[in-house]
């Protein structure tokens, strides 16, 4: 009866339902991310008065195409990735290393925490957004989006 009370009183009204799903959650953390590095590339270049070397992009089923030097993130596409989990984990390898230029927090169970400086050694591409690694710093293991990250 309630329902039926409250349906006939916003009748009319327009308003829209919100789905607050951990991919939406997911999706918001790392514009976040995205627009707190943009911030940071920006003042450096205010800082140097250098331009920072920059590769075009373009968007590719969610994710945004980026090699490890490239720091131009205007063309992120807002769309849900599917899940990653850390029992999928690739084996580590004797190989590649690399350094991280900003910090990052680890926004799933999957993903790996490190600072600016932070060594990441055993290196895997996933795919062009995002690497499997172990931060050497912390012994910890996940993983890490290749944006933040140099090849050394």
């Amino acid at each position: 009866v309630h329902y039926k009370e409250d349906f006939e009183k916003n009748k009319g009204k327009g308003f829209s339902v919100v789905a607050d799903t951990p991919e939406l959650q997911r999706i918001k953390k790392t514009q976040d991310q995205i627009s707190n590095i943009k911030y940071h590339e920006d003042f450096e270049k205010m800082k140097t008065g250098a331009d920072a070397p920059h590769q075009p992009s373009s968007p590719n089923q969610g994710s945004y195409q980026q090699s490890a030097a490239s720091q131009n993130y205007h063309h992120y596409e807002p769309t849900p990735e599917p899940v990653r989990h850390a029992a999928a984990a690739p084996p580590p390898s004797a190989g590649k290393r690399y350094r991280a230029v900003y910090d990052y927090v680890a926004a799933d169970d999957d993903e790996v925490s490190f600072m600016d400086g932070d060594v990441i050694v055993d290196v895997q591409q996933i795919d062009e957004g995002w690497m499997y690694g172990r931060v050497e710093r912390t012994g910890q293991q996940g993983m890490l989006p290749a944006n933040y990250v140099e090849a050394i």
